[in-house]
């Protein structure tokens, strides 16, 4: 079969690879549409120890079962699933946080990924959804969720009503744009999104209907805002989002960009910031977003692009120049 398979940094190529065979438990998904997500450029860039030249990427996925070596999961359905494989039984999975699982592996770092035509996967990470559902909308339900598990996790700690919030969205990608629809959508009318690349900026103002602003012109105002989330993870996003959060409000980070930097401490103890990290999702927010893509809660997606799978190593490179103004490349085989 024909797979995207990543070769060195900066290139993946389109190659023949061995045919995925379902072990027991496991199902054979023919991949209907892929997502490209900030950790494959990533790891295409060769930032990212974990993915090593040779491995096939891609994690954001729909596909349709082929073959099966599982009971109950019979072929020719659709199912979208969770990348994070994970052990059910350490204290994070029973605690229902298995995005936390200290025995994870995951599909595009640890075995191959779903930038191919077909795809291996524990039955037990399959996620059901509408079958009726386009295949644009079940292939972002991993972003979607990562933004729907970070909102969840803030509104816990958000001294106020999140749609009374003044809220800063550092970065207009993929999440950032995800994120932006989901306040809007739970009502939140002061709403900012920064990014600096001017497609993606507009394409913000066009989508979610909010202010804008070009953090190279101009940056956030300071102690503006009840809730940010910084969905860059750079160093200079990171220092952005603690300078633009008010006394007592909430940061939530998202991106991870930059490995390491350095933040003001003294500002985040003296102002009583709450700062949270997130990793991706659980099952339940799995589960929860495809019924948000159902009914529409993420807008009608029509800024999303499809390309081939056989263009996959220009698509590296328009989102990696930034000549791309869709946040989200999705890849079909």
């Amino acid at each position: 079969m024909k797979a995207l398979v990543y070769t060195q940094p900066g290139e993946v190529a389109l190659q023949d690879v061995p045919e995925p065979v379902a072990a027991p438990g496991e199902v054979v998904l023919r991949i209907d549409a892929v997502g490209v997500c900030g950790s494959d450029m990533h790891a295409w860039h060769g930032h990212d120890p974990r993915r090593q030249p040779g491995l096939v990427l891609g994690h954001e996925f729909v596909g349709t079962i082929e073959t099966s070596a599982a009971p109950g999961f019979a072929p020719g359905r659709r199912y979208t699933g969770n990348p994070l494989i994970t052990c059910g039984h350490c204290d994070y999975c029973v605690q229902g946080r298995n995005n936390l699982c200290v025995n994870r592996t995951m599909v595009g770092m640890t075995r191959p990924g779903a930038f191919a035509e077909r795809m291996s996967l524990p039955a037990a990470s399959l996620i059901a959804m509408p079958q009726d559902l386009s295949t644009r909308a079940a292939a972002l339900t991993e972003p979607a969720a990562t933004a729907w598990h970070a909102i969840e996790m803030s509104m816990r700690a958000l001294v106020r009503p999140l749609h009374e919030c003044q809220v800063l969205v550092i970065g207009g990608g993929a999440i950032g744009l995800l994120a932006a629809l989901l306040l809007r959508h739970l009502g939140v009318a002061g709403l900012t999104v920064s990014e600096a690349n001017p497609l993606r900026r507009d394409a913000v103002a066009r989508q979610v209907g909010c202010a804008t602003l070009d953090p190279r012109a101009a940056a956030p105002p300071e102690s503006a805002f009840d809730y940010v989330i910084d969905a860059v993870g750079a160093a200079a996003t990171r220092r952005q989002a603690l300078a633009s959060v008010r006394p007592g409000g909430v940061l939530m980070h998202v991106g991870l960009q930059d490995w390491a930097s350095e933040i003001d401490m003294r500002r985040l103890t003296l102002a009583e910031i709450t700062l949270l990290g997130t990793y991706t999702y659980t099952t339940a927010d799995l589960r929860a977003t495809v019924a948000a893509l159902a009914r529409g809660a993420f807008g009608d997606l029509s800024w999303v692009e499809e390309r081939p799978l056989a263009q996959g190593q220009q698509a590296f490179l328009d989102l990696d120049a930034g000549r791309c103004a869709a946040a989200k490349v999705v890849l079909v085989p």
